[in-house]
């Protein structure tokens, strides 16, 4: 058999595979589409290992290695999906962005912009978390 037939069916199934992570907006799917190209890469390890005729079947070794690697990822990535599925009710990707950080929640407030040199030993500042109590105290009106 010639090494250009599996290794032809192995690029077909790693594009599948690329496509599916680059375009598909449901996790699941993406997973699968992992998978596609570890299987992908595992057809090329043993058809370089059967044509190379290794006495020591490092490829198919290595083969195995993968396998058990991807169905470890695929638990973890499962338990994931489901985690995030209970918590947000949907597991399409682009309704996850906002679990990322954004710069907004990074800025202090307007009343805590003072620095915290000025108010050491002192009563903490109105509008800011009281850190003996952690509740916020108010402003108090000034006339």
């Amino acid at each position: 058999m010639h090494l250009a037939y599996p290794a032809v069916l192995a690029a077909l199934l790693f594009c599948i595979g690329l496509y599916g992570v680059l375009v598909r907006r449901n996790a699941i799917l993406v997973l699968m589409s992992v998978e596609l190209m570890l299987n992908a890469v595992n057809l090329n390890l043993v058809a370089f290992d059967v044509w190379l005729r290794d006495t020591l079947h490092s490829g198919q070794a290595l083969t195995l290695f993968t396998i058990a690697i991807a169905a470890a990822e695929i638990g973890i990535g499962l338990a994931i999906v489901l985690a995030v599925y209970r918590n947000r009710g949907t597991s399409g990707i682009d309704r996850l962005r906002d679990t990322a950080e954004t710069d907004e929640a990074e800025k202090l407030p307007d009343s805590a912009e003072t620095d915290d040199a000025d108010t050491v030993g002192t009563e903490p500042t109105p509008g800011r978390a009281d850190e003996k109590t952690g509740k916020t105290k108010k402003a108090e009106a000034t006339t």
